[in-house]
């Protein structure tokens, strides 16, 4: 890959706390020419430094209150790439990581309450085909929400 400098930083770290500023800002900002972070971005695009942009949506906002980590157990791990496609059909299932430690899988997903929670374990992920246990972690309350520092100064 190649190397990110303080300039590619900089941007990083001015877009990542607001996605919709305006590059005329981010220019001022930087002391460079609003082309220097048009151009800079679509390099950390190309790059894959920067992999989306987008709005963050409150699921509580959407009537998902209870948010909760599963911790998945399979019979074997190679299952995982035939059980992701199955999770990827439930779309209260928001992240899916293949994981070392107690469970072969962790699954972060968003119900309404504990009865769509219930649902969700029991008829859904419970019954898909290698999936042998669950254990499941509500979040009482999201401390910190933020992005991998840019380690710009």
């Amino acid at each position: 890959m190649e190397k990110i400098d303080n300039l590619d930083r900089r941007i990083l770290h001015i877009v990542m706390h607001n996605a919709r500023i305006p590059s005329k800002d981010v220019a001022v900002e930087c002391g460079v020419s609003r082309a220097a972070i048009h151009q800079r971005i679509q390099r950390l695009i190309d790059l894959n430094v920067i992999t989306g942009s987008g709005y963050h949506v409150d699921p509580k906002v959407l009537g998902y209150s209870t948010c909760t980590y599963i911790g998945v157990n399979l019979e074997r791990g190679a299952m995982y790439r035939d059980v992701v496609p199955e999770i990827e059909k439930i779309p209260e299932i928001v992240e899916c990581h293949f994981t070392t430690g107690p469970y072969t899988m962790l699954i972060k997903v968003y119900a309404r309450d504990n009865e769509h929670l219930m649902d969700l374990l029991n008829n859904r992920i419970q019954n898909i085909h290698g999936v042998t246990g669950t254990e499941t972690l509500i979040s009482l309350d999201q401390s910190i929400a933020r992005e991998i520092p840019t380690n710009y100064k």
